[in-house]
Protein backbone atom coordinates (compact mmCIF):
# COMPACT_ATOMS: atom_id res chain seq x y z
CA UNK A 1 0.00 0.00 0.00
CA UNK A 2 1.11 3.30 -0.88
CA UNK A 3 1.87 6.19 1.57
CA UNK A 4 -0.67 8.26 0.23
CA UNK A 5 -3.29 5.36 0.67
CA UNK A 6 -2.09 5.19 4.30
CA UNK A 7 -2.36 7.86 5.15
CA UNK A 8 -5.94 8.51 3.15
CA UNK A 9 -7.72 4.92 4.63
CA UNK A 10 -6.00 5.49 8.53
CA UNK A 11 -8.36 6.25 11.09
CA UNK A 12 -6.04 5.41 14.19
CA UNK A 13 -5.25 9.32 14.45
CA UNK A 14 -8.97 9.30 15.76
CA UNK A 15 -10.24 5.99 16.79
CA UNK A 16 -7.01 6.11 19.17
CA UNK A 17 -9.49 6.82 21.75
CA UNK A 18 -11.33 3.58 21.37
CA UNK A 19 -8.10 1.89 22.93
CA UNK A 20 -10.28 1.16 26.65
CA UNK A 21 -13.14 -0.42 24.63
CA UNK A 22 -11.21 -1.89 22.28
CA UNK A 23 -9.41 -4.10 24.99
CA UNK A 24 -12.70 -4.77 26.80
CA UNK A 25 -14.29 -5.98 23.99
CA UNK A 26 -10.68 -8.60 23.40
CA UNK A 27 -10.55 -9.49 26.96
CA UNK A 28 -14.14 -10.81 26.80
CA UNK A 29 -13.57 -12.40 23.36
CA UNK A 30 -10.57 -14.23 24.91
CA UNK A 31 -12.46 -14.72 28.34
CA UNK A 32 -15.33 -17.23 25.80
CA UNK A 33 -12.97 -18.55 23.10
CA UNK A 34 -11.41 -20.32 26.75
CA UNK A 35 -14.64 -20.88 28.31
CA UNK A 36 -15.69 -22.47 24.74
CA UNK A 37 -12.27 -24.52 24.55
CA UNK A 38 -11.58 -22.84 21.64
CA UNK A 39 -8.18 -21.26 22.75
CA UNK A 40 -6.37 -23.05 25.84
CA UNK A 41 -6.20 -21.69 29.53
CA UNK A 42 -2.41 -21.11 28.82
CA UNK A 43 -3.65 -18.66 25.85
CA UNK A 44 -6.03 -16.62 27.84
CA UNK A 45 -3.62 -15.86 30.18
CA UNK A 46 -0.95 -15.07 28.34
CA UNK A 47 -3.30 -12.49 26.33
CA UNK A 48 -4.93 -11.17 29.58
CA UNK A 49 -1.51 -10.16 31.00
CA UNK A 50 -0.79 -8.96 27.40
CA UNK A 51 -3.26 -6.38 27.87
CA UNK A 52 -2.63 -5.80 31.18
CA UNK A 53 0.63 -4.14 29.82
CA UNK A 54 -0.66 -2.47 26.93
CA UNK A 55 -3.11 -0.97 28.86
CA UNK A 56 -0.08 0.51 30.88
CA UNK A 57 1.70 1.45 28.48
CA UNK A 58 -1.31 3.92 26.08
CA UNK A 59 -2.02 5.41 29.80
CA UNK A 60 1.42 6.35 30.47
CA UNK A 61 1.95 7.31 26.93
CA UNK A 62 4.93 5.08 25.96
CA UNK A 63 2.39 3.26 23.90
CA UNK A 64 3.66 3.71 20.47
CA UNK A 65 1.00 4.29 17.77
CA UNK A 66 1.55 3.18 13.97
CA UNK A 67 -0.04 4.57 11.10
CA UNK A 68 0.98 1.82 8.56
CA UNK A 69 -1.16 -0.29 11.15
CA UNK A 70 -4.28 1.54 9.93
CA UNK A 71 -6.22 1.58 13.16
CA UNK A 72 -6.60 1.57 16.97
CA UNK A 73 -7.59 -2.70 16.75
CA UNK A 74 -4.81 -3.64 14.67
CA UNK A 75 -2.36 -1.35 17.26
CA UNK A 76 -3.16 -3.26 20.06
CA UNK A 77 -3.16 -6.25 18.11
CA UNK A 78 0.32 -6.22 16.84
CA UNK A 79 1.71 -5.10 19.99
CA UNK A 80 -0.40 -7.94 22.03
CA UNK A 81 1.33 -10.26 19.22
CA UNK A 82 4.72 -8.87 20.23
CA UNK A 83 3.94 -9.58 24.06
CA UNK A 84 2.46 -12.90 23.89
CA UNK A 85 3.63 -14.73 20.26
CA UNK A 86 0.99 -17.33 19.13
CA UNK A 87 -1.18 -16.34 21.83
CA UNK A 88 -1.65 -12.85 20.79
CA UNK A 89 -2.50 -14.24 17.20
CA UNK A 90 -5.42 -16.63 18.27
CA UNK A 91 -7.48 -13.76 20.17
CA UNK A 92 -8.41 -12.46 16.60
CA UNK A 93 -9.94 -16.20 16.14
CA UNK A 94 -14.15 -16.05 15.86
CA UNK A 95 -14.38 -12.42 15.10
CA UNK A 96 -13.42 -9.76 12.07
CA UNK A 97 -12.22 -6.28 12.40
CA UNK A 98 -16.48 -5.62 11.05
CA UNK A 99 -17.89 -7.06 14.74
CA UNK A 100 -14.74 -5.88 16.50
CA UNK A 101 -15.01 -2.38 15.62
CA UNK A 102 -18.77 -1.85 16.08
CA UNK A 103 -18.57 -3.57 19.64
CA UNK A 104 -15.77 -1.26 20.63
CA UNK A 105 -17.31 1.86 19.05
CA UNK A 106 -21.16 0.72 21.04
CA UNK A 107 -18.92 0.18 24.10
CA UNK A 108 -17.52 3.97 23.77
CA UNK A 109 -20.66 5.54 23.13
CA UNK A 110 -22.73 3.97 25.75
CA UNK A 111 -19.98 5.22 28.39
CA UNK A 112 -19.81 8.79 26.63
CA UNK A 113 -23.26 8.94 26.31
CA UNK A 114 -23.63 8.25 30.03
CA UNK A 115 -21.02 10.76 30.88
CA UNK A 116 -23.02 13.51 28.89
CA UNK A 117 -25.95 12.56 30.50
CA UNK A 118 -24.33 13.44 34.11
CA UNK A 119 -23.66 17.08 32.58
CA UNK A 120 -26.78 17.60 32.10
CA UNK A 121 -27.66 16.39 35.10
CA UNK A 122 -25.69 18.58 36.60
CA UNK A 123 -26.38 21.75 34.69
CA UNK A 124 -30.05 21.00 35.64
CA UNK A 125 -28.78 21.14 39.28
CA UNK A 126 -27.33 24.48 38.94
CA UNK A 127 -30.64 25.68 36.82
CA UNK A 128 -32.67 24.74 40.03
CA UNK A 129 -30.04 26.43 42.62
CA UNK A 130 -30.48 29.39 40.75
CA UNK A 131 -34.31 28.83 41.22
CA UNK A 132 -34.31 28.10 44.67
CA UNK A 133 -32.71 31.15 45.59
CA UNK A 134 -34.83 33.69 43.53
CA UNK A 135 -38.10 31.93 45.18
CA UNK A 136 -41.09 29.61 44.36
CA UNK A 137 -43.50 31.06 46.29
CA UNK A 138 -44.81 34.20 47.76
CA UNK A 139 -42.79 37.65 47.87
CA UNK A 140 -39.80 35.33 45.24
CA UNK A 141 -38.20 37.18 42.33
CA UNK A 142 -40.32 37.98 38.54
CA UNK A 143 -39.54 38.91 35.81
CA UNK A 144 -41.54 39.41 32.09
CA UNK A 145 -42.46 36.41 30.36
CA UNK A 146 -42.02 36.81 26.73
CA UNK A 147 -43.98 35.58 23.04
CA UNK A 148 -42.12 36.76 20.09
CA UNK A 149 -39.58 38.74 22.28
CA UNK A 150 -42.53 41.06 23.23
CA UNK A 151 -42.98 41.55 26.81
CA UNK A 152 -46.54 39.25 27.90
CA UNK A 153 -46.90 38.17 31.21
CA UNK A 154 -45.38 38.47 34.23
CA UNK A 155 -43.71 34.82 35.74
CA UNK A 156 -41.44 34.03 38.32
CA UNK A 157 -37.85 33.71 37.37
CA UNK A 158 -37.69 30.43 39.09
CA UNK A 159 -40.62 28.92 36.67
CA UNK A 160 -38.47 30.89 33.61
CA UNK A 161 -35.32 28.37 34.67
CA UNK A 162 -37.36 25.52 35.58
CA UNK A 163 -38.56 25.23 32.02
CA UNK A 164 -35.00 24.97 30.81
CA UNK A 165 -34.69 22.15 33.44
CA UNK A 166 -37.51 20.09 32.42
CA UNK A 167 -36.38 20.28 28.36
CA UNK A 168 -32.71 19.14 29.74
CA UNK A 169 -34.63 16.28 31.46
CA UNK A 170 -36.45 14.83 28.06
CA UNK A 171 -32.87 15.38 27.02
CA UNK A 172 -31.40 12.71 29.24
CA UNK A 173 -34.62 10.55 28.89
CA UNK A 174 -34.20 10.64 25.18
CA UNK A 175 -30.02 9.50 26.18
CA UNK A 176 -30.95 6.69 28.46
CA UNK A 177 -33.40 5.08 25.92
CA UNK A 178 -30.45 5.56 23.26
CA UNK A 179 -28.48 4.09 25.09
CA UNK A 180 -30.36 0.87 26.16
CA UNK A 181 -31.62 0.44 22.21
CA UNK A 182 -28.07 0.77 21.79
CA UNK A 183 -26.95 -1.52 24.09
CA UNK A 184 -26.79 -4.50 22.25
CA UNK A 185 -23.52 -6.36 21.48
CA UNK A 186 -22.32 -7.21 17.60
CA UNK A 187 -19.56 -9.32 18.84
CA UNK A 188 -19.50 -12.83 17.20
CA UNK A 189 -21.33 -11.57 14.40
CA UNK A 190 -18.15 -12.22 12.35
CA UNK A 191 -17.61 -10.35 9.01
CA UNK A 192 -21.31 -10.68 8.11
CA UNK A 193 -22.34 -14.14 8.72
CA UNK A 194 -20.91 -15.48 11.63
CA UNK A 195 -18.81 -18.39 12.51
CA UNK A 196 -18.27 -22.39 12.00
CA UNK A 197 -16.76 -22.25 15.59
CA UNK A 198 -18.47 -22.87 18.50
CA UNK A 199 -18.46 -19.01 19.97
CA UNK A 200 -21.08 -18.05 22.71
CA UNK A 201 -22.05 -14.34 21.67
CA UNK A 202 -24.39 -14.22 24.67
CA UNK A 203 -21.28 -15.36 26.78
CA UNK A 204 -18.85 -12.48 25.43
CA UNK A 205 -22.28 -9.57 26.01
CA UNK A 206 -22.90 -10.48 29.20
CA UNK A 207 -18.95 -10.02 29.95
CA UNK A 208 -19.14 -6.44 28.15
CA UNK A 209 -22.42 -5.55 30.21
CA UNK A 210 -24.58 -5.51 26.91
CA UNK A 211 -28.26 -6.69 27.41
CA UNK A 212 -28.31 -9.01 24.56
CA UNK A 213 -26.52 -9.98 21.31
CA UNK A 214 -27.12 -9.53 18.09
CA UNK A 215 -29.57 -12.37 16.10
CA UNK A 216 -28.66 -11.16 13.02
CA UNK A 217 -25.50 -10.73 11.84
CA UNK A 218 -25.72 -8.89 9.03
CA UNK A 219 -27.49 -6.26 10.86
CA UNK A 220 -25.18 -6.41 13.67
CA UNK A 221 -21.68 -5.24 11.44
CA UNK A 222 -24.04 -2.64 9.47
CA UNK A 223 -25.87 -0.72 12.21
CA UNK A 224 -24.96 2.40 12.92
CA UNK A 225 -28.42 3.58 14.32
CA UNK A 226 -26.56 3.97 17.88
CA UNK A 227 -24.37 6.63 16.61
CA UNK A 228 -27.18 8.33 14.50
CA UNK A 229 -29.60 8.19 17.50
CA UNK A 230 -26.56 10.12 19.66
CA UNK A 231 -26.02 12.31 17.17
CA UNK A 232 -29.85 13.22 17.13
CA UNK A 233 -30.03 13.31 21.31
CA UNK A 234 -27.03 15.63 21.24
CA UNK A 235 -28.03 17.99 18.15
CA UNK A 236 -31.53 18.45 20.13
CA UNK A 237 -29.93 18.88 23.72
CA UNK A 238 -27.59 21.44 21.08
CA UNK A 239 -30.51 23.36 20.12
CA UNK A 240 -31.78 23.66 23.85
CA UNK A 241 -28.63 25.01 25.13
CA UNK A 242 -28.83 27.12 22.12
CA UNK A 243 -31.96 28.37 23.01
CA UNK A 244 -30.86 28.98 26.93
CA UNK A 245 -27.69 31.11 25.58
CA UNK A 246 -29.39 33.14 23.37
CA UNK A 247 -31.52 34.34 26.53
CA UNK A 248 -28.36 34.77 28.23
CA UNK A 249 -26.77 36.76 25.79
CA UNK A 250 -29.91 39.04 25.66
CA UNK A 251 -30.38 39.23 29.57
CA UNK A 252 -26.42 40.09 29.83
CA UNK A 253 -26.91 43.42 27.68
CA UNK A 254 -27.04 47.04 28.96
CA UNK A 255 -30.17 47.08 27.16
CA UNK A 256 -31.88 44.16 29.42
CA UNK A 257 -29.85 44.25 32.24
CA UNK A 258 -30.83 41.11 33.50
CA UNK A 259 -28.12 39.46 34.34
CA UNK A 260 -24.33 40.18 34.96
CA UNK A 261 -22.07 37.67 34.65
CA UNK A 262 -18.77 36.59 36.63
CA UNK A 263 -15.71 37.78 35.41
CA UNK A 264 -14.35 33.93 34.69
CA UNK A 265 -16.92 33.23 32.70
CA UNK A 266 -17.10 35.85 30.44
CA UNK A 267 -14.33 37.53 28.09
CA UNK A 268 -13.24 41.13 27.37
CA UNK A 269 -12.41 42.64 23.64
CA UNK A 270 -9.43 43.40 22.37
CA UNK A 271 -10.54 47.23 21.25
CA UNK A 272 -12.99 47.78 23.41
CA UNK A 273 -12.24 48.37 27.48
CA UNK A 274 -15.35 48.44 28.83
CA UNK A 275 -16.85 45.38 26.92
CA UNK A 276 -17.81 41.84 29.19
CA UNK A 277 -19.10 39.42 26.31
CA UNK A 278 -21.24 36.01 26.86
CA UNK A 279 -18.91 34.22 24.74
CA UNK A 280 -19.73 31.35 26.57
CA UNK A 281 -23.47 31.56 26.15
CA UNK A 282 -23.05 32.58 22.29
CA UNK A 283 -20.73 29.47 21.61
CA UNK A 284 -23.60 27.49 23.21
CA UNK A 285 -25.88 28.85 20.68
CA UNK A 286 -23.13 28.42 17.53
CA UNK A 287 -22.08 24.93 18.20
CA UNK A 288 -25.44 23.77 17.94
CA UNK A 289 -25.31 24.23 14.25
CA UNK A 290 -21.98 21.70 14.55
CA UNK A 291 -24.00 19.16 16.03
CA UNK A 292 -26.94 19.51 13.27
CA UNK A 293 -24.11 18.94 10.82
CA UNK A 294 -22.32 16.35 12.13
CA UNK A 295 -25.70 14.19 12.14
CA UNK A 296 -26.35 15.20 8.67
CA UNK A 297 -22.66 13.82 7.80
CA UNK A 298 -23.69 10.95 8.95
CA UNK A 299 -26.95 10.57 7.69
CA UNK A 300 -25.97 11.07 4.53
CA UNK A 301 -22.94 8.78 4.94
CA UNK A 302 -25.17 5.79 5.79
CA UNK A 303 -28.63 6.45 3.32
CA UNK A 304 -27.06 4.85 0.50
CA UNK A 305 -25.14 2.00 1.85
CA UNK A 306 -25.94 -2.16 1.08
CA UNK A 307 -25.53 -4.64 3.76
CA UNK A 308 -23.34 -5.44 5.06
CA UNK A 309 -19.88 -3.50 6.13
CA UNK A 310 -18.34 -0.93 3.72
CA UNK A 311 -15.88 1.54 4.82
CA UNK A 312 -17.49 4.54 4.87
CA UNK A 313 -18.91 3.55 8.09
CA UNK A 314 -15.22 4.49 8.84
CA UNK A 315 -16.62 7.76 8.88
CA UNK A 316 -19.19 7.66 11.58
CA UNK A 317 -16.50 8.05 13.99
CA UNK A 318 -15.21 12.00 14.01
CA UNK A 319 -18.48 13.38 13.94
CA UNK A 320 -19.60 11.39 16.94
CA UNK A 321 -15.94 12.16 18.82
CA UNK A 322 -16.27 15.77 17.49
CA UNK A 323 -20.09 16.45 18.87
CA UNK A 324 -19.22 14.03 22.09
CA UNK A 325 -16.39 16.65 22.88
CA UNK A 326 -18.17 19.91 22.14
CA UNK A 327 -21.25 19.14 23.65
CA UNK A 328 -19.12 18.25 27.15
CA UNK A 329 -17.44 21.54 27.50
CA UNK A 330 -20.70 23.58 26.32
CA UNK A 331 -22.56 21.67 29.51
CA UNK A 332 -19.77 22.72 31.43
CA UNK A 333 -18.57 25.94 30.45
CA UNK A 334 -22.53 26.73 31.02
CA UNK A 335 -23.05 24.85 34.35
CA UNK A 336 -20.13 27.40 35.47
CA UNK A 337 -21.71 30.43 33.84
CA UNK A 338 -24.83 30.32 35.35
CA UNK A 339 -23.74 29.20 38.50
CA UNK A 340 -21.85 32.60 39.12
CA UNK A 341 -23.81 34.68 37.46
CA UNK A 342 -26.22 37.24 40.06
CA UNK A 343 -29.41 38.19 39.17
CA UNK A 344 -30.70 42.31 38.99
CA UNK A 345 -34.05 41.85 40.47
CA UNK A 346 -34.65 45.60 40.50
CA UNK A 347 -34.19 45.51 37.32
CA UNK A 348 -36.58 42.19 35.99
CA UNK A 349 -39.18 43.32 38.48
CA UNK A 350 -39.68 46.75 36.47
CA UNK A 351 -39.95 45.17 33.25
CA UNK A 352 -42.58 43.40 34.59
CA UNK A 353 -44.37 45.54 36.44
CA UNK A 354 -45.05 47.46 32.83
CA UNK A 355 -49.14 47.98 33.29
CA UNK A 356 -49.64 46.77 29.53
CA UNK A 357 -48.64 43.34 30.85
CA UNK A 358 -51.86 43.19 32.87
CA UNK A 359 -53.68 43.18 29.74
CA UNK A 360 -54.82 39.45 30.03
CA UNK A 361 -55.85 39.83 33.85
CA UNK A 362 -58.09 42.67 33.12
CA UNK A 363 -59.54 40.31 30.21
CA UNK A 364 -59.94 37.14 32.77
CA UNK A 365 -61.33 39.72 35.69
CA UNK A 366 -64.30 39.82 33.41
CA UNK A 367 -64.69 36.79 32.54
CA UNK A 368 -65.52 36.62 35.77
CA UNK A 369 -68.00 38.57 35.90
CA UNK A 370 -69.83 36.95 33.12
CA UNK A 371 -68.63 38.07 29.87
CA UNK A 372 -67.57 36.04 27.26
CA UNK A 373 -63.91 36.35 26.72
CA UNK A 374 -64.07 37.36 22.53
CA UNK A 375 -66.01 40.84 23.74
CA UNK A 376 -63.61 41.01 27.41
CA UNK A 377 -60.60 40.93 25.05
CA UNK A 378 -61.98 43.39 22.60
CA UNK A 379 -63.18 45.81 25.91
CA UNK A 380 -59.52 45.62 27.19
CA UNK A 381 -57.91 46.18 23.76
CA UNK A 382 -59.87 49.07 23.24
CA UNK A 383 -58.27 50.50 27.10
CA UNK A 384 -54.93 49.56 25.77
CA UNK A 385 -55.00 51.27 22.80
CA UNK A 386 -56.33 54.50 24.88
CA UNK A 387 -53.48 54.11 26.86
CA UNK A 388 -50.76 54.22 24.53
CA UNK A 389 -52.30 56.75 22.51
CA UNK A 390 -52.95 59.47 25.35
CA UNK A 391 -49.69 58.02 27.09
CA UNK A 392 -51.99 57.65 30.13
CA UNK A 393 -51.34 54.84 32.53
CA UNK A 394 -53.54 51.63 32.51
CA UNK A 395 -54.01 52.02 35.94
CA UNK A 396 -55.62 55.42 35.84
CA UNK A 397 -58.02 54.53 32.92
CA UNK A 398 -59.06 51.34 34.12
CA UNK A 399 -59.84 53.34 37.72
CA UNK A 400 -61.98 56.14 35.67
CA UNK A 401 -63.54 53.40 33.58
CA UNK A 402 -67.44 52.44 34.76
CA UNK A 403 -66.70 49.00 32.85
CA UNK A 404 -64.08 48.38 34.64
CA UNK A 405 -63.14 50.46 38.28
CA UNK A 406 -61.26 50.45 41.73
CA UNK A 407 -61.27 46.58 41.81
CA UNK A 408 -59.62 45.78 38.21
CA UNK A 409 -57.74 48.78 38.79
CA UNK A 410 -55.39 46.83 41.66
CA UNK A 411 -55.00 44.02 39.34
CA UNK A 412 -52.32 46.35 37.69
CA UNK A 413 -50.21 47.12 40.95
CA UNK A 414 -46.40 46.16 40.85
CA UNK A 415 -46.31 42.48 41.41
CA UNK A 416 -50.03 41.79 41.47
CA UNK A 417 -49.71 39.82 37.99
CA UNK A 418 -47.58 37.08 38.52
CA UNK A 419 -49.61 35.91 41.76
CA UNK A 420 -52.26 35.63 39.49
CA UNK A 421 -50.53 32.67 37.76
CA UNK A 422 -53.06 29.83 40.09
CA UNK A 423 -53.80 27.40 37.56
CA UNK A 424 -51.43 24.14 37.60
CA UNK A 425 -48.31 24.35 35.59
CA UNK A 426 -48.56 28.03 35.62
CA UNK A 427 -46.18 30.78 36.80
CA UNK A 428 -47.53 31.97 39.78
CA UNK A 429 -46.20 30.95 43.41
CA UNK A 430 -48.92 28.53 44.13
CA UNK A 431 -48.02 26.40 41.07
CA UNK A 432 -45.00 26.80 41.85
CA UNK A 433 -44.02 25.08 44.96
CA UNK A 434 -46.07 22.44 43.64
CA UNK A 435 -43.69 22.36 40.66
CA UNK A 436 -40.45 22.37 42.67
CA UNK A 437 -41.46 18.86 44.31
CA UNK A 438 -42.32 17.49 41.12
CA UNK A 439 -38.80 18.70 39.46
CA UNK A 440 -36.99 17.06 42.45
CA UNK A 441 -38.75 13.49 41.91
CA UNK A 442 -37.94 13.86 38.28
CA UNK A 443 -34.27 14.65 38.93
CA UNK A 444 -34.41 11.71 41.76
CA UNK A 445 -35.41 9.54 39.04
CA UNK A 446 -33.16 10.64 36.34
CA UNK A 447 -30.47 10.60 39.24
CA UNK A 448 -31.20 6.64 39.59
CA UNK A 449 -31.62 5.93 36.26
CA UNK A 450 -27.64 7.50 35.48
CA UNK A 451 -25.95 6.16 38.34
CA UNK A 452 -27.33 2.50 37.08
CA UNK A 453 -25.64 3.10 33.72
CA UNK A 454 -22.48 4.47 35.22
CA UNK A 455 -22.03 1.42 37.34
CA UNK A 456 -22.15 -1.40 33.90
Amino acid sequence: MSELVQRYTASVLFDKRLWQADITASLAHAEMLSHQGIISKEDHSAIAQGMAQIWTEIENGSFEWKLALEDVHLNIEARLTQLAGDAGKRLHTGRSRNDQVATALRLWTRRELTLVAGRVLDLIDVLVASADAAGWGKGSIYMPGYTHLQRAQPVQLSHHLAAHAWSLLRDTDRIFSAIDRGNISPLGAGALAGSSLPIDPSLTAKEMGFRAAFVNSLDAVSDRDFVAEALFNIALLGVHLSRLGEEWVLWTTEEFGFAKLDDAYSTGSSMLPQKKNADIAELARGKSGRFIGNLTGLLTTLKGLPLAYNRDLQEDKEPLFDSVNQVKLALSALSGMISTATFNKDRMQLAADDQLMAATDLAEWMVRKGIPFRQAHAHVGELVQQSIKTGKLLHDLALASELFGKFAAELIAPGVGVSMRTSPGGAGPVPGEVQRQQLELAIEVARGEWEDLLAI
